[in-house]
């Protein structure tokens, strides 16, 4: 019997699992006892560890100087040797065969399980910057959903011994609703989020909660959130400081929308300035042109008209100097030379052909020049893109502007004779330009 006595008192084999449905850590006991005891410790040998796949087993050695542990992550299913327990064979040795027991404390850890944890905070006083002396009293309720993942960390801010999932999990709540208190309280102050936003931004207020709420847990508690859920914030709406702060911010609504209605006018007012201005320059630089073009258009004829007078006189000149040849001494003596007046004929006559065929000519030139009708004024557009108007451009301009997407059908434009601006779609004039443009190429 003594060979197979109650495992209670250290048998020679045991079975170590963890039968257990629902927990996050659990000690081993071979008796099921409250309390530990050397004989409850003593491990032989040989034991058969078994070690599910979502679970860990810590063995935990007492030692003068602190405690170690071996980690066996699961699935496991082993006799206990010292060759899968780095700790246990460094402490043991080889003094008694691998025979005798060793003492150490089995823990199982689950490390597939999920925790979940609601909580509520009861009214607390929400502050927005702008108004500091309006206190707005909130709630906040919701859950949270954590496991263990990273179990040295977790094994080294709890103590496994008489570990208690409900109080763990007390300890957590209460945290839970310091922080959660403490985030939402600042989160005007910190996110320039109005308090009286907060009940329809529960969204953003649960991300930026659950971020910050992820840190803390894991460094005070080695847990991971998984998941964090604030299903409510409720607003006092009956409190005094509510309806204070709802009539402040109505007031300043008012003002603000007020002088940002006063100060889109203004701009309207000073926009339509700008433009009646550019408009004015436009035509003063339409009227000087077209005064320098007729300009240009007198000088040359005049210019002709005096062309044409200084050749006259030069023929003229030139014919009366031909008329006296017929008076030359050729050597003869005096009197009418009738060789003289044989070539002064002759070139009076090719004078006067000369002179007709360049009179003909001037003339055409000058009915040519003044039944030529002035260019025909261009069709100018001016365009506004964002607030900002530029221009004019000319028919050219714009189709060049379209095809190169700077002009669209739905771009606002305005000429000369124009009532108010139009989207350039609807303008006849300009639709046959957007027709023109080609088609964007065929995907291949």
């Amino acid at each position: 019997m003594g060979l197979f006595g109650n495992k209670s008192e250290g048998g020679l084999m045991d079975v170590i699992r963890c039968d257990e449905q629902e927990y996050l850590v659990w000690k081993w006991r071979p008796s099921g006892d409250a309390n530990s005891t050397k004989k409850e410790n003593a491990i032989r040998y040989g034991s058969s560890l078994r070690v599910k796949d979502g679970e860990l087993a810590v063995f935990v050695y007492q030692q003068k100087d602190g405690s170690l542990q071996d980690f066996i992550v699961g699935p496991y299913d082993q006799t206990i040797k010292t060759a899968n327990f780095p700790i246990l064979s460094s402490i043991v040795g080889l003094a008694f065969g691998g025979a005798s027991p060793f003492q150490a404390e089995i823990y199982f850890i689950n490390l597939s399980g999920n925790i979940q944890i609601k909580f509520g905070i009861p009214y607390f006083d929400v502050f927005d910057p702008r108004f500091l002396d309006f206190a707005v009293p909130m709630a906040a309720r919701g859950t949270i959903t954590f496991n263990l993942t990273d179990y040295k960390a977790f094994i080294k801010l709890n103590r496994l011994i008489n570990f208690e999932l409900e109080d763990f999990k007390k300890q957590i709540k209460d945290a839970i609703s310091k922080y959660v208190k403490g985030i939402i309280t600042n989160i005007p102050a910190e996110n320039g989020m109005p308090v009286l936003q907060m009940e329809r931004k529960i969204l953003d207020i649960n991300d930026l909660i659950s971020a910050r709420l992820k840190e803390r847990l894991e460094s005070d508690f080695g847990v991971n959130l998984k998941g964090f859920d604030l299903a409510s914030i409720d607003v006092d709406k009956e409190s005094e400081g509510y309806a204070e702060l709802r009539k402040v911010t109505a007031e300043q609504t008012t003002r603000t929308t007020e002088a940002q209605t006063s100060v889109n006018i203004k701009n309207l007012e000073d926009m339509q300035g700008i433009n009646a201005m550019n408009m004015d320059e436009t035509l003063r630089i339409q009227r000087e042109e077209a005064q320098r073009a007729q300009k240009l258009q007198t000088e040359t004829n005049f210019m002709g008209a005096h062309a044409l007078n200084q050749q006259t006189e030069v023929l003229k000149t030139g014919a009366e100097s031909l008329g006296s040849m017929g008076n030359m001494n050729m050597g003869g003596g005096g009197g009418m030379n009738p060789a003289g007046m044989m070539t002064g004929m002759m070139m009076g006559g090719a004078m006067g052909n000369q002179m007709a065929g360049m009179m003909n000519s001037m003339g055409q030139n000058m009915n040519q020049q003044q039944n030529t009708p002035p260019p025909p004024p261009q069709i100018q557009y001016n365009v506004s893109v964002n607030g900002q108007t530029t221009g004019p451009y000319n028919m050219q301009q714009l189709q060049q502007m379209i095809q190169s997407g700077q002009l669209q059908q739905n771009t606002h434009v305005w000429k000369q004779g124009m009532a108010a601006w139009e989207q350039a779609g609807e303008v006849q004039e300009l639709t046959s330009l957007f027709s023109s443009v080609p088609p964007p190429p065929p995907q291949v």
